[in-house]
């Protein structure tokens, strides 16, 4: 293989024309963008401009009312949520979805389930492929939990954690599914600097794992630090696509959306 093809952009997600009306309201007029492999894509935009509504389009929550979504060359128009994760792709949520009353471990047992070995007999009778299996889960929830930073918070309740403790979590979570990209909607709304930092480094370990990576946010400082790319969606339209830069001085971005001094702000 040579240097050119290494370097050449391989689309795994791929956004077709999409268009999105809820009867006589546009909430996505017409959207095309596409995520690379190992690639950190953000989308963003006003309140309103149709961001979690292309999420919900992704990954099966939502029917487009025109276009296409393809992933890793398979529709994902007529999918379910559900088949929409056995692809690979994995999500989280604006608001927390963890399991509040149990410990933090357990939560990631509960995320991996769906991934053991063995069946309701041989759980009843204790068989060794049982134990084999389970042993397997705890040593990969272990895992998942030390790759978000949370491993020291294990044996704790889940609803015991702090906002960005339960949201690094709910990436655990996430990833218990064994995905090939994560989309995350708005992942440190609400929290403070450090917890924002924190997971900032935390996408960066994923980004160097060659996680591939869709981010709707509202943190501005933190998606330009972030993203290798950035889609600007306005009134269910891409006003603009490129690098953090790029979008840093964008004319049209800047008046939509950053106003000058978010756009200054950014620039830091």
């Amino acid at each position: 293989m040579t240097a050119i093809d290494l370097a050449t952009p391989e689309p795994v997600l791929s956004v077709e024309h999409i268009a999105v009306h809820f009867g006589g309201l546009v909430a996505i007029a017409d959207m095309s963008f596409t995520v690379n492999k190992g690639e950190v894509v953000s989308l963003i935009g006003p309140n309103g401009a149709g961001k979690t509504t292309a999420f919900n389009v992704i990954t099966g929550f939502l029917r487009p009312t025109k276009g296409e979504v393809r992933y890793r060359g398979n529709s994902l128009n007529n999918l379910k949520p559900h088949q929409v994760t056995s692809l690979g792709l994995a999500r989280t949520f604006q608001r927390t979805s963890v399991f509040q009353s149990v410990t933090v471990f357990e939560n990631v047992m509960i995320g991996l389930h769906r991934r053991g070995r063995s069946n309701l007999l041989d759980v009843l009778l204790a068989l060794p492929r049982e134990k084999q299996s389970e042993a397997e889960l705890r040593h990969l929830a272990q895992g998942l939990l030390e790759i978000v930073g949370i491993a020291r918070r294990a044996d704790e309740l889940a609803g015991s954690l702090s906002y960005g403790d339960q949201r690094l979590l709910g990436v655990a979570l996430a990833l218990a599914s064994d995905p090939s990209m994560l989309l995350l909607d708005e992942p440190v709304s609400g929290m403070n600097a450090t917890e924002t930092g924190r997971f900032m480094e935390l996408l960066d370990k994923l980004h160097k794992r060659g996680m591939s990576i869709l981010l709707v946010e509202h943190d501005v400082p933190m998606v330009m630090g972030v993203s290798d790319r950035i889609v600007v969606l306005n009134y269910g339209r891409i006003i603009a696509s490129g690098p953090p830069a790029e979008i840093r001085g964008n004319p049209e971005v800047i008046r939509a959306y950053l106003g000058e001094k978010a756009s200054r702000h950014a620039a830091h």
